[in-house]
């Protein structure tokens, strides 16, 4: 992992979204800020790591960071504000969740939102920053336990196998059964569906 050191920054949140492709369901986000005393073993990307290995770690984030915070956009802000800017939004909320304030804020992608702490993005930053790989961890637990709570809802559409993205499996079941409430009704697959 790559160390990010600036000027009096000792508190530093790391920013990173889940969910910004699927058809179905929030876009959800986290921001960490870890302690330097109390070290995490095997960071990654949360898409390198299997979903076994992301689970326990995101329990360790939770105990061991010095705060974290969970941020979200559902379907109908999507819809309303773009899926960008409803990332954005809850990316801002996940910040503001903090319980401590940090100085500083790394954030994941190419894009930075308006943050009142100076901040940074950091393309590639779920691999190369552990206080990223960190929230992209809690944000990608939290939104499948989601997705397994909506297929408990929704058996037939198999979101605890697709997690919402459009695949094969989730065109056959929005054509067969389809648009659920969850469903981001300006996504093109969506709203192709509801114009028929």
């Amino acid at each position: 992992m790559m160390e990010f050191i600036y000027p009096q920054a000792n508190l530093i949140a790391g920013v990173d979204e889940v969910g910004r492709g699927p058809l179905v369901g929030a876009v959800v986000t986290a921001a960490v800020i870890l302690d330097p005393n109390n070290p995490i073993e095997g960071l990654a990307d949360s898409k390198k790591l299997s979903e076994k290995r992301r689970i326990a770690l995101a329990e360790e984030i939770k105990k061991k960071a010095l705060s974290w915070s969970l941020g979200r956009a559902e379907p109908e802000e999507i819809d309303q504000l773009n899926i960008l800017h409803a990332t954005m939004l809850a990316m801002e909320r996940a910040v503001a969740g903090l319980h401590i304030q940090p100085d500083f804020v790394l954030v994941d992608g190419n894009r930075i939102p308006k943050f009142s702490i100076p901040a940074q993005a950091v393309v590639k930053g779920d691999s190369l920053v552990a206080e990223i790989s960190a929230a992209s961890i809690i944000a990608k637990v939290t939104r499948d336990q989601e997705m397994a709570e909506l297929d408990k809802i929704y058996p037939e559409y198999g979101f605890a196998k697709h997690k919402g993205y459009p695949t094969k499996l989730h065109f056959e079941k929005l054509a067969e059964f389809g648009v659920t409430p969850y469903h981001r009704k300006s996504f093109a697959p969506v709203a192709r569906l509801l114009n028929q």
